[in-house]
């Protein structure tokens, strides 16, 4: 047994080696991807005749509204160990990746992306640090090609945030590209939470930990599903899902025009003792009603997200639905989504 390094402050794990996967199962989610399935299946079929096990593809589509379902079906008929999961709706690539989760079966399990951005012949390093021991691998960006200036630094300022303010131990330049072992996806897939950050849950489950370095890849074909808005939603949902940071914030806020208050008050009363001249309560006035009014309209906001968040939580509806599921056996289940009790296509 070897400890785990770590970081200061961080537990100390006693890694104990272990054996390559007897089922390596690759959870893909994919919403309107047609564009890049050519290249993901020529890749993919590469990487199952290099792995030295057996090896299971799980495709989520997500809903797609173009010809992904059919070319991933195609792919399925072909190849019996590629399995496709139709969900009724789309739901969100966390969904999707969830649901993914649910029903892969392997002993280790990497989620990627489907359109080749995660570079496959970087989950060969990561079955090397599990059988060493870990029971996460994460994929850690050097670089970021094919991507705008303005995403690389909105990315790279958001993990900083999130783990100076949020989260303390959230891997930086880190997507959800990465490899769990069994025994942490059992731990994740107890987690019930609606609104998830997936890379945040990984982490707060624990267990023994490390990255592998990599240079992510542009897109093979199309283009990127998050859009700006997207991004800043998900953005929201990490940190209002991890921390009462923003309520500690409005807070503060609070404070501030409270202080702010003071000073109007003590400069009201220098005025009126030094003799300055001013318009009578009006500056005063029409100051601190936007500040006050602000103030509140800010810390309500902030409330409300999270009472909207606990009341969405409290109807317990299942996260997903599947409407199709293909080369799954039947009986194979999530513990977080709805399946049609016909079950299998296969």
């Amino acid at each position: 047994m070897n400890p785990t390094a770590g970081q200061p402050g961080s537990t100390l794990h006693l890694l104990e080696a272990r054996p390559y996967p007897a089922l390596l199962s690759l959870v893909m989610p994919m919403y309107n991807e047609e564009a890049v399935l050519g290249y993901l299946r020529s890749e993919v079929t590469i990487f199952l005749t290099e792995a030295p096990g057996p090896v299971e593809v799980i495709l989520v589509n997500d809903g797609s509204s173009d010809q992904t379902l059919l070319k991933a079906l195609e792919w399925a008929k072909a190849d019996r160990r590629v399995k496709v999961i139709q969900l009724s709706r789309n739901f969100g690539h966390q969904l999707a990746a969830t649901a993914g989760l649910d029903y892969a079966s392997g002993d280790a399990v990497v989620l990627l992306d489907a359109d080749l951005q995660d570079p496959l012949p970087v989950i060969h390093r990561m079955v090397d640090r599990y059988c060493e021991g870990y029971d996460v691998v994460y994929g850690q960006r050097q670089e970021r090609h094919g991507e705008s200036p303005l995403k690389r630094a909105t990315a790279w300022g958001f993990y900083r945030l999130m783990r100076s303010l949020v989260y303390d131990r959230l891997p930086v330049d880190t997507g959800d590209f990465r490899l769990i072992s069994r025994q942490c996806l059992t731990g994740l897939r107890a987690m019930q939470e609606t609104h998830r950050f997936l890379r945040g849950m990984v982490a707060w489950v624990g267990f023994p930990q490390c990255g592998v370095l990599y240079e992510r890849a542009p897109r093979v074909s199309g283009r990127t599903k998050y859009t700006l808005r997207k991004m800043l939603a998900f953005a929201w949902t990490a940190a209002t899902s991890f921390s009462i940071l923003p309520l500690q914030m409005s807070l503060v806020l609070g404070l501030l025009v409270g202080l702010f208050g003071i000073e109007e008050a003590v400069r009201a009363l220098l005025a009126y003792s030094l003799g300055w001249y001013v318009v009578p309560g009006w500056t005063s006035l029409v100051i601190l009603t936007a500040l006050v009014g602000s103030a509140l309209l800010v810390s309500v906001g902030i409330l409300g997200q999270y009472v909207g968040k606990i009341y969405e939580q409290s109807k317990a509806r299942p996260l997903y639905l599947v409407s199709q599921t293909y080369n799954i056996p039947c009986g194979a289940g999530s513990s977080h989504g709805i399946a049609q009790t016909f079950g299998d296509r296969s």
